[in-house]
């Protein structure tokens, strides 16, 4: 479907979340409605083409009078959801339950491997005149995550989903930090 297409279906059509006004930006709405739309269809049809990590990693371009961000992540957190308990009973049916929890037990031994480092050495850097993630914000979600995985404390999926971080120079690579809260998005939806 071409831009122009997808422009006038979405002025035409209610919107699905709400929108921005004034200066603040939104996702752009055709972007988000045809990629729920394609979410729809894959989920409904069973086939691979679609898994959780897709909708989690998915994006869309900011814009005035867009969605809403915060509901539209909100949604997709939904979705996110929806693919990972899917993803689950197939492992369980094929391989059974101990297989699965085999899998989400390593998975989060990984994590607490990487954590164990010291604080404020548990990521690469970034060099001293480019930004990073915050060291001091990064280590605190750190903690949370060492205190769930080893003791139990609480902290869910869409936390992590929302965890924003500041930026400072020479903090921690950001594709590092975001892989390590992926993982344990994956380990909680696991163990739901």
């Amino acid at each position: 479907m071409s831009d122009e297409k997808l422009e006038e279906q979405a002025t035409t059509t209610p919107p699905a979340f709400a929108l921005t006004t004034g200066r603040e930006r939104g996702y752009h709405r055709a972007a988000v409605d045809t990629f729920l739309a394609s979410a729809r269809r894959a989920f409904e049809s069973g086939g691979d083409e679609l898994s959780a990590e897709d909708v989690r990693i998915a994006s869309f371009p900011l814009v005035k009078g867009g969605y809403v961000v915060a509901d539209v992540d909100a949604a997709l957190g939904r979705v996110e959801d929806a693919f990972a308990a899917r993803e689950r009973e197939r492992v369980v049916r094929t391989e059974g339950a101990g297989a699965w929890v085999d899998q989400a037990r390593a998975d989060a031994q990984v994590i607490l491997d990487h954590l164990a480092r010291p604080r404020r050495h548990r990521f690469a850097r970034t060099g001293v005149l480019t930004f990073g993630y915050r060291i001091d914000e990064v280590d605190h979600v750190s903690t949370r995550i060492v205190r769930y995985l080893r003791d139990g404390d609480a902290l869910t999926a869409e936390q992590l989903r929302s965890a924003a971080f500041r930026m400072q120079r020479g903090g921690y690579r950001e594709e590092q930090v975001d892989a390590l809260l992926d993982a344990t998005i994956d380990v909680i939806l696991a163990v739901r």
